[in-house]
């Protein structure tokens, strides 16, 4: 199996505000005027449509995940993202960076949204609307060019993920990322992922003999050299044991811990690392079978080391 180790790292930014990350362009100034008694509306810039002017300016955002990006723009690609959680809350998230930011919102009667961004140092801006039509919306924040909001289709804004959108409009590994602060990269056409508190496994679901998954369990009960033995005493008399840097980073030690291919048998093998990690210990064990077949073998066994080599970490 390959063991190319790839050194741990992650950047994490803040997202920059809509009403700023936007590229420059021109935009239209939408006005209307309106005299509801008299069932009368003037329309002074014609590219708003009469009928698509809501009866009450809180029908502009429902709960739910909204593509925003710059109206001028022709084929866009939606990688920048409001999701509404419903409440006057919500968070934005940008597929490309992986990164997010908080905001609450207020939708007002006068055609306008007014945004505050962010917990410690927050930014208020207004949206003022200039067109909505079909749950798509239309306006543009405070000196900016006009901005679209669309919303997207069959995404649940409890559990959206923007990185894995964009990864899967373009084909790509999803990243998953745990709570302890590590990450990896899989791809969700050949692996199921399931989590339970403290265990994550990514299951191989492609062709393959027997089981080949990939266990990773953060425990607080031991360190990383305690983990392993106890691991290798599971595992018989035929584990053995070595100390390497963890996946590749020079600066922290793996505890190794690995059985031989079962060639008489199942054809099952094991192998484990942990290093210590938040007062207690990470552990990537992976769970492998050989059906004899090469190809099939070298297939599988590439999709799981591309587990491993992607691992990252926050800190």
């Amino acid at each position: 199996m390959r063991r190319k180790m790839v050194k741990s790292t992650i950047s994490i930014a803040l997202v920059a505000i809509a009403g700023l990350f936007l590229v420059e362009g021109c935009g239209s100034e939408n006005v209307v005027n309106g005299n509801a008694s008299a069932g009368e509306v003037t329309v002074v810039d014609e590219k708003v449509p009469m009928d698509a002017q809501p009866q009450d300016a809180k029908e502009y955002f429902a709960k739910g995940v909204y593509a925003s990006y710059a109206a001028e723009l022709e084929n866009p690609e939606k990688t920048y993202f409001y999701v509404f959680e419903g409440d006057g809350q919500g968070h934005v998230e940008d597929g490309d960076a992986g990164t997010g930011q908080y905001f609450v919102y207020e939708q007002k009667e006068d055609g306008t949204v007014e945004f505050t961004f962010g917990n410690d140092d927050p930014i208020t801006d207004i949206l003022t609307v200039s067109s909505y039509e079909n749950g798509l919306v239309t306006g543009a924040f405070e000196d900016t060019i006009d901005v679209i909001f669309e919303p997207v289709e069959g995404e649940d804004p409890d559990t959206f993920d923007a990185v894995n959108y964009v990864h899967a409009q373009r084909g790509e590994d999803f990243t998953y990322t745990s709570a302890n602060g590590w990450s990896v990269r899989y791809n969700p056409e050949k692996f199921e992922v399931n989590t339970g508190g403290p265990v994550t496994t990514f299951v191989y679901t492609g062709e393959c003999a027997g089981t080949n998954m990939i266990t990773v369990t953060y425990t607080v009960d031991n360190d990383a050299e305690g983990a392993i033995k106890a691991l290798g005493e599971a595992y018989g008399d035929d584990a053995s044991y070595s100390e390497a840097p963890f996946l590749g980073n020079e600066d922290i030690t793996g505890y190794w811990v690995t059985t031989p291919v079962d060639t008489e048998g199942s054809g099952s093998y094991m192998t484990a690392v942990a290093r210590d990690y938040m007062d207690g210990a990470l552990v990537f064990e992976l769970t492998g079978h050989m059906s004899g077949d090469e190809m099939l073998d070298i297939e599988v066994s590439d999709y799981l080391a591309d587990i491993i080599d992607s691992v990252q970490f926050v800190n």
